[in-house]
Parts: C-alpha cells; sequence; structure tokens
C-alpha cells in the first residue's frame, strides 16, 4: 500500500487505499486464489488450457477462462492461438507476470513454513 510520503508524486491511480483507484482494481484481480495458482502452475512454462486445468486441481472451465483473460488484460500473460482445428492455445506469462510469481513464489514458501503453526491455531479456535 505504501504511505502517504511513499506515494508522494504517485498518481492517485497508485494507492490502494483509494475506492477508486486502478491500483486497489489490479489488487483485486490478482489477488485470487485462482489467478495466484494460475501464476504458480505456470511458471517459466507454457501452459495449454487443458494441462492448466489440469495443474490447477478444483478449478472449473468457466474460473479458468475468465482468469485468464483477466490476467491477459492485466499484460500478465501472454496467449497465442496457433490456426489448427481445432485452435491450440498457449499461455506464457509475460515478464510483469514473472515479477509477480515472485511474490507468489514468496507467499508459497510462506505458506509451508507456518503450515503447522496455523493449523494448531485453528484447532485451537474450533475447540
Amino acid at each position: 500500500m505504501g504511505t502517504k510520503q511513499q506515494l508522494a508524486g504517485l498518481p492517485e491511480d497508485a494507492d490502494l487505499r483509494r475506492a477508486d483507484s486502478l491500483a486497489r482494481e489490479i489488487f483485486s484481480d490478482v489477488a485470487n486464489k485462482w489467478a495466484l495458482l494460475i501464476i504458480e502452475a505456470l511458471g517459466e512454462r507454457t501452459l495449454r488450457f487443458s494441462e492448466l486445468r489440469t495443474e490447477v486441481e478444483g478449478i472449473s472451465h468457466k474460473m479458468l477462462t475468465q482468469n485468464l483473460r483477466m490476467l491477459e488484460r492485466n499484460g500478465l500473460l501472454d496467449r497465442k492461438v496457433y490456426p489448427t482445428v481445432p485452435p491450440r492455445v498457449e499461455y506464457t506469462l509475460t515478464e510483469p507476470g514473472r515479477g509477480l510469481r515472485a511474490t507468489v513464489d514468496a507467499m508459497c514458501g510462506w505458506t509451508h513454513r507456518n503450515l503447522s503453526h496455523i493449523e494448531s491455531a485453528r484447532r485451537r479456535f474450533d475447540a
């Protein structure tokens, strides 16, 4: 988010605290479980739709389509269509998408490191 001092000189669209900011809209788009899992699945690879659906267990066809379109719209992945019958479509992270993947990797590492602590806390809370 940043402090007011850190945001000084940046456009209002960069302030996540503002309800009407572009930064908040982008944050909302990419900070969902499916987008994060798609970014993690792509990694440094190029995958087809069906491969992504296999990699991201539990995602529906509709949710995968919506999230791929959103990630493409935000410039985080490239979609390449080959003129074959049926059409072959491949997805690859762009440079900004690979940059975001570093953050996703850090979040995955944090989750793995803190999993037992979180499980214990949940057991205490739910008891």
